[in-house]
């Protein structure tokens, strides 16, 4: 979700059909290996680690961008780069209608600004932080050559005035500090202005079956559109399907992003946004404001502005079919998603939101459940399936 926070819903509803939820794994273990071996039915979660290990800072997604196209490799007919780093994954190019299924591979990061003369780094931020967040956080700085690790560095609240130590941190007054003894030793570990980096922070299990890192927003959204290829690959839609893995939505919200470019040059007949939302179900969240959405309780469809009412109806329809749990979000002037630089592309473009909710929103330790994320590929698989040549969106 871009730093313009998604408008408070105004309303939701809720839908509980009557079929079992998926048994959630048990295992409590925070290892990777664990992961790997405890893996919920359907999803790949050794590509979802991988995926959300990968550095890819808003503008500087290249990393994250090959992993996703290396396993797209492996499900869709056809892979491709664009010039500016939108990745994407077709099945079925002679299929009518032309759906277009799209989730930003960007995450927050900083960037370097400045290196002074002590080997201090001073970095602006790349898209919207709470400065609070990052103090005391390791970083990794993506150089052209290896990652260098550094830390996030403060004045010792001993040092710091008894009136200012209840002040909030300001990203100004923060440093990164990667061991250089001077301006020179940066410049031998090969970082330079204009570098980015990222929280070093891996994805981890926690209890059930959520896990947590960092750039869930909006990682899990590329992870989802290529798992709903995975699943229409075995079963093949009547419709085309392209996913695609959109960059630079969290600076995005003036230009659009690589989701307004991606949207112009693939011309979808129907474009299906997948991102995060703020689940309500923690200490001090108030549901008047942000609707009430549960870990466990199923994706959100985003009623609203970009969201197409006759693509929303579609997809209630089909969530009933297939006894998906689901929510509802009021999105009344917009959707602060791709969807907003999707949908008023060339002649206009039927676009549904659907989002994950997510804990910790804008964190190195944000959480979803991986019920929610298979939930979420399923419905897309199943809205898709049931398209075909005489499908037709225009509200009548």
């Amino acid at each position: 979700m871009s730093p313009k926070s998604r408008s408070p819903s105004r309303s939701a509803s809720s839908r509980k059909p009557r079929a079992k939820s998926s048994t959630a794994s048990k295992s409590k273990s925070h290892s990777k290996s664990r992961a790997r071996r405890e893996a919920r039915p359907g999803l790949d979660i050794a590509f979802l680690e991988r995926l959300l290990d990968a550095a890819g800072p808003s503008g500087f997604e290249v990393r994250a961008a090959r992993v996703w196209r290396q396993e797209a490799e492996e499900l869709a007919d056809e892979v491709r780069v664009d010039v500016y780093g939108n990745s994407f994954a077709s099945l079925n190019a002679a299929g009518i209608p032309r759906v277009m299924l799209a989730g930003h591979i960007d995450e927050i990061g900083l960037q370097i600004t400045h290196i002074d003369e002590e080997g201090y780094l001073y970095v602006a931020e790349i898209g919207g932080w709470d400065p609070q967040v990052l103090v005391g956080q390791r970083v990794r700085i993506l150089t052209k050559g290896n990652a260098v690790t550094g830390v996030i560095g403060k004045k010792a609240i001993h040092l710091i005035e008894r009136e200012d130590r209840d002040k909030a941190s300001k990203v100004k007054q923060l440093w990164v500090d990667i061991g250089a003894a001077n301006r020179a030793e940066v410049a031998a570990l090969g970082v330079r202005v204009g570098d980015a980096m990222v929280l070093d922070q891996d994805m981890v299990r926690l209890g059930g079956d959520r896990i947590a890192s960092r750039a869930i927003d909006n990682r899990i959204g590329a992870f989802i559109v290529l798992e709903a290829i995975r699943m229409l690959a075995g079963r093949r839609p009547r419709a085309s399907v392209i996913a695609a893995a959109t960059v630079q939505e969290e600076i995005g919200y003036y230009s659009g992003g690589g989701a307004r470019t991606s949207a112009y040059m693939l011309e979808p007949d129907v474009a299906i946004v997948v991102d995060v939302t703020f689940s309500s179900d923690v200490p001090d969240i108030d549901k008047k404001e942000v609707g009430e959405h549960r870990l466990g309780g199923g994706p959100v469809l985003s009623r609203g502005s970009a969201s197409h009412e006759s693509v929303f109806d579609a997809l209630v329809e089909v969530a009933e079919a297939e006894r998906i749990p689901y929510t509802v979000q009021a999105a009344p002037k917009a959707t602060h998603t791709d969807a907003d630089g999707i949908y008023l592309t060339r002649r206009g473009v039927p676009t549904a939101v659907i989002s994950v909710p997510n804990r910790y929103m804008h964190s190195p330790n944000e959480v979803v459940s991986l019920a929610d994320v298979e939930n979420t590929a399923r419905l897309i698989a199943a809205f898709a399936r049931s398209l075909g040549p005489g499908t037709d969106f225009t509200p009548r």
